[in-house]
């Protein structure tokens, strides 16, 4: 689809991340307030607060204006993790920020002092001067409640997905954004935005927030459930250890995982093995026949 402008170009790239909510249509029907950086109005017709204002400003100036410049010769970008969970001397887990991704915004208080002195006893410019110490100091105290709100979202993903950097992936938990939102006392949109596009380094690996929300599949013996993407990660290896001479039936995984407690459909088992992209298991046991037949070279 071809945007006629800036507006239409911004709004596919947000319907792509599925972040194309009506907070964001309406600022995107009020992008010249943004430029005016009239954000006391931006809340207003946003119907936010300051907070969310911030992410979906942050959200809109990630976004490429230029989006066909994509289509020149690739540059690949390592990914910087937005929060860093280390071990902790106590054992526990320690939480922190990545400072270099956080934005720096110094408001020089010396500075407005002395052109407020210049502007004398003239009314507007004091007026003008006034608004622009207010927005800036809006926009410190906005960043610092964002990235105060960033760690805590981390912190309670890390406290609930402690199993998943004890032990792996099959002890990853079932989890959604309300199971957040309720643990910190924050509306579920807010806790959508903060974890869209953010990475959090850990031992096992670099990983979005959003990795950590799974759907919930039940048990079959009644008992605790299980998260999609453990359930997703044992079909993987059950796949990857089978022999040449025993290739798995989507019915035989279901049976061997409801065998393990796992309450699954069959085409659930074949949607989650499209999804990682394995054959079925008649062209798995084809492709496993053919290497078996080739002839070792001598």
């Amino acid at each position: 689809m071809l945007a006629r402008d800036l507006k239409e170009c911004l709004a596919l790239q947000l319907r792509d991340r599925n972040r194309y909510d009506p907070c964001m249509a309406a600022l995107l029907d009020h992008l010249p307030m943004l430029a005016q950086r009239d954000f006391a109005g931006l809340r207003r017709v946003c119907g936010v607060d300051d907070e969310d204002l911030v992410e979906m400003i942050a959200e809109i100036r990630s976004l490429n204006p230029k989006p066909g410049e994509a289509f020149e010769p690739p540059v690949d970008q390592p990914v910087v993790p937005d929060v860093v969970v280390r071990r902790g001397q106590d054992g526990g887990w320690a939480i922190e920020l990545n400072t270099d991704t956080l934005p720096r915004v110094l408001v020089n208080n010396a500075y407005f002092a002395e052109v407020s002195k210049r502007a004398g006893k003239d009314k507007k410019a004091k007026e003008y001067l006034s608004d622009c110490m207010q927005s800036a100091n809006w926009l410190v105290r906005s960043l610092h409640q964002r990235a105060t709100t960033i760690l805590k979202v981390a912190t309670e993903i890390v406290r609930q997905q402690d199993g998943f950097l004890e032990r792996g992936v099959q002890h990853l938990r079932p989890l959604v954004l309300r199971d957040i939102a309720d643990a910190i006392g924050m509306h579920e949109s807010t806790v959508s935005r903060v974890t869209s596009n953010k990475f959090v380094a850990t031992p096992r690996g670099i990983f979005e927030l959003k990795y950590f929300f799974t759907a919930s599949i039940a048990s079959s013996g009644g008992g605790e459930a299980h998260s999609a993407e453990a359930v997703r990660d044992r079909i993987k290896r059950l796949i990857e250890a089978e022999p040449a001479a025993a290739v798995l039936s989507d019915d035989r995984i279901v049976e061997l995982l409801r065998a393990d407690g796992v309450d699954i459909a069959r085409r659930t088992v074949a949607k989650y093995r499209e999804a990682l992209r394995i054959p079925s298991s008649v062209q798995r046991r084809r492709d496993k026949a053919t290497m078996v037949a080739v002839p070792a070279r001598g």
